[in-house]
């Protein structure tokens, strides 16, 4: 049975600082899938990922979602259309509280039953913020952050949840605890492109995986495959090839 191609980059390239960071990126995401896109620092993950939610302008390639190329949307029309991400630092609104970060996920909506709904069930996968819904975000730690921003981004019920470095700045509990949430909204259907410098855990969870150098795709394939891939474990897992 063949599954929808739900996003797919093409020949995509993308400057940032003045330094064409992107270089020719081809990649996809099928419906159902959890797909991880490793590298080191600087290898162009999060650029490209700022590429596909409109807040980095392409030099060349197109993006398409949904069989239809959605060059040039900003993020307010692509959250329309079911595409979400949390972006690397989490850019939670630091002066609102929990409770008012979540509903802002969910401004394009208007079904109130629904929206409580969702609501309570962002406090269930995230006890930590219910019991902190009425506090700033901007006074919470990290990790709570972290799960803010994913609350929010779910809140908009998304069929793509694009994830940057989550794990990023973490203590290794929070860092499991996000992993597992990931997981979890993974089962439950949402497909899921994730960005991870923690190339083991992201490939962990995984179905199939990129590895990204220097701006190209120089690897894919079966993310069970490369986590036992010597190559791929002497660059990004610390082991002797």
């Amino acid at each position: 049975m063949t599954t929808q191609t739900l996003l797919k980059v093409k020949g995509l390239k993308v400057s940032y600082g003045g330094i064409q960071a992107v270089k020719g990126v081809d990649f996809e995401v099928h419906e159902g899938e959890l797909v991880c896109l490793i590298g080191s620092n600087g290898a162009g993950k999060t650029t490209t990922m700022k590429a596909i939610t409109g807040t980095l302008p392409l030099n060349a390639g197109d993006i398409e979602y949904l069989g239809k190329s959605i060059k040039g949307q900003g993020p307010w029309d692509l959250v329309k259309q079911g595409l979400a991400m949390v972006p690397e630092g989490r850019g939670v609104f630091t002066r609102m509280t929990i409770i008012e970060n979540l509903q802002m996920g969910a401004y394009i909506r208007d079904d109130k039953d629904g929206i409580a709904a969702d609501m309570e069930k962002m406090f269930t996968i995230f006890p930590r913020l219910r019991e902190r819904k009425d506090q700033l975000a901007g006074t919470m730690s990290g990790g709570e952050q972290q799960m803010l921003a994913m609350g929010r981004a779910l809140m908009s019920r998304p069929k793509v949840l694009l994830l940057d470095e989550p794990s990023m700045g973490l203590s290794p509990i929070m860092v499991d605890k996000i992993f597992e949430v990931v997981k979890d909204v993974y089962a439950q259907g949402v497909t899921v492109l994730l960005v991870e410098q923690n190339a083991s855990r992201a490939l962990s969870i995984a179905n199939r995986g990129y590895v990204m150098e220097s701006g190209l795709v120089t690897m894919t394939g079966n993310a069970a495959d490369m986590l036992t891939d010597p190559k791929v474990r002497a660059a990004y897992l610390g082991e002797a090839a």
